[in-house]
């Protein structure tokens, strides 16, 4: 029982550049699986019914995601985990932690800009990691680039080797349908019933004279010259290789027409990996193993605004989690229990009783977690690759209404928590500075302290080059001591309390380590 449950299990992430279809296909994908009745129409930007996996208001606002959103549906009888990611590239970090609690990844590509940065940094985490990748290739109904074009720019700017298991009939005002290699039939695309889920013909033979008469003799033969070219050119499809990162399927389809997406879906579900091993600090930890493990990948405060939460998502790695059962908190080494672990079903969450190894699962949290704590079932368990990175934005933070400095205290303390930003305290003044990845948290800072926790703040600027830890080789030491006094105005604590030097130039960085040879200076804080 314990070992189908986790064979049923795929856990996946999508990523993509902003705007490629990312969060559409998240949600024909729910439509598939019947988790959702009806579609959000994202379009032009401006959320119209407001896509399923945008939770938050200020995404609904500017259309993009700024949060991972964590969704599960059943399909043919497999249990499907997709995690939505920011695309935007002041929301990477969000991104980089996701990745480490996947077990495979989609890939999405618009067939107009084809393969921007964002998408090379996120194919490049993934390639590092190993995870197995698929390309879905969106927006076919649009004038873009040529099929084999697009296949040759993923080779060339991703580094990766792939081969297509559908392939388009005819692009942009031409798009008729697309070749299912994968499936052997062929899906013809029917204009008037856009907005109906599965709109297709299907054609199980390419010489059937129906399909000639349907797309035309011209169109039939084009389509069979280039799948004779896809068979001479592209490696024929090998699951082990795409297992072991060595060979990336690609997919065509319009995401926003429901098109081609059940076909990923279909091949997705049969060759896509049940949950993987995991390393840890100590050792490999195996999914089919009895003892619990997991850890937790994401923070969110107020999930639900009413009742100002806060969930810890946890992948869970090995074992099964149980509701009620004690578990240990590795960082804090003390015995927690979870009366409400919830699972997420779209906009539903749901409370559950036992969760196995590729589940993620939200537990209600009063502040004892932070990102990257183990919860085993008792073993010493410390899981890695969880970083937080060197800020490259700072400011400093002012209360704006004075008479809401505890709301205020309150959002910040909780928002940097789940990984938003950092804040640091200088040490000379006690003043609050908040760093960031990208410029626009800081809207999305000032947003959801105004609008989740009632309090108002305003922003001043500060020259900070970057924030580096600080290591010393002895803290009694003259030079260390020396270093404090001098840097005294340049020096802070993190929310760990740990010492943070802000270098106002790279000049000044280099200066000082040079001065100070004793003090290391850490740009992740993960050392």
């Amino acid at each position: 029982m314990f070992l189908d449950e986790i064979a049923k299990r795929r856990t996946f992430g999508i990523i993509s550049h902003p705007d490629a279809g990312k969060t559409t296909l998240t949600e024909k994908l729910l439509l598939f699986g019947g988790a959702i009745q009806e579609a959000g129409a994202v379009k032009s930007n401006k959320i119209k019914k407001g896509a399923t996996s945008d939770f938050m208001e200020i995404e609904r606002q500017r259309g993009i995601s700024v949060a991972t959103s964590v969704l599960a549906f059943y399909y043919k009888d497999k249990k499907i985990n997709i995690l939505d990611t920011p695309g935007h590239k002041d929301f990477a970090e969000d991104t980089f932690r996701t990745l480490t609690a996947v077990d495979s990844v989609i890939v999405v590509i618009d067939v107009a800009k084809g393969v921007e940065e964002q998408t090379e940094k996120l194919v490049e985490v993934c390639r590092m990691r190993a995870i197995p990748m698929i390309v879905f290739i969106n927006k076919l109904d649009r004038e873009g680039k040529d099929a084999f074009d697009l296949m040759d720019e993923v080779e060339q700017k991703l580094g990766l080797r792939v081969t297509p298991l559908t392939f388009p009939i005819g692009m942009g005002y031409d798009f008729q349908g697309i070749y299912n290699i994968w499936g052997k039939n062929v899906q013809l695309f029917v204009e008037e019933d856009k907005q109906h889920k599965g709109t297709a013909i299907q054609y199980d033979d390419l010489n059937d004279p129906a399909l000639a008469q349907a797309i035309g003799e011209k169109a039939l033969n084009t389509l069979n010259d280039e799948l004779e070219l896809v068979e001479g050119v592209y490696p024929s499809f090998d699951q082990e290789a795409y297992l072991n990162s060595q060979l990336q399927p690609v997919f065509f389809g319009s995401a926003l027409n429901n098109f081609g997406v059940q076909e990923l879906l279909n091949c997705f579900i049969d060759i896509a990996p049940a949950p993987l091993n995991k390393q840890a600090v100590e050792r490999e930890i195996d999914p089919t193993e009895k003892a619990f493990s997991g850890f937790v990948f994401k923070i969110h405060a107020n999930m639900d605004p009413n009742h100002r939460d806060r969930l810890a998502f946890i992948k869970i790695v090995s074992g099964t989690f149980e509701r009620n059962k004690p578990y240990l908190h590795v960082r804090n080494n003390k015995k927690l229990k979870f009366s409400s672990p919830n699972a997420f079903f779209a906009e539903r969450k749901e409370i559950v009783e036992i969760s196995y190894p590729g589940d993620i699962v939200g537990l209600h949290d009063t502040g004892n977690f932070k990102i990257g704590d183990s919860l085993t079932s008792g073993e010493n368990i410390n899981f890695k690759g969880i970083p937080s990175f060197s800020p490259e934005h700072f400011r400093y933070i002012n209360n704006a209404d004075p008479m809401k400095a505890k709301q205020l205290n309150k959002g910040i303390d909780q928002l940097m928590d789940e990984g938003v930003a950092q804040l640091f305290t200088l040490s000379l003044n006690n003043r609050k500075i908040i760093g960031t990845v990208g410029a626009l948290q800081f809207d999305v800072i000032q947003y959801r302290l105004e609008h989740e926790y009632g309090a108002k703040c305003s922003y001043e600027n500060l020259n900070v080059f970057k924030a580096c830890w600080v290591e010393p080789e002895d803290e009694n030491n003259d030079e260390f001591k020396d270093f404090k006094r001098v840097k005294q105005k340049f020096l802070a604590t993190d929310k760990q309390k740990q010492l943070v030097f802000l270098a106002d130039s790279s000049f000044s960085l280099q200066m000082t380590q040079q001065k100070y040879p004793s003090v290391k200076f850490h740009f992740t804080s993960e050392f």
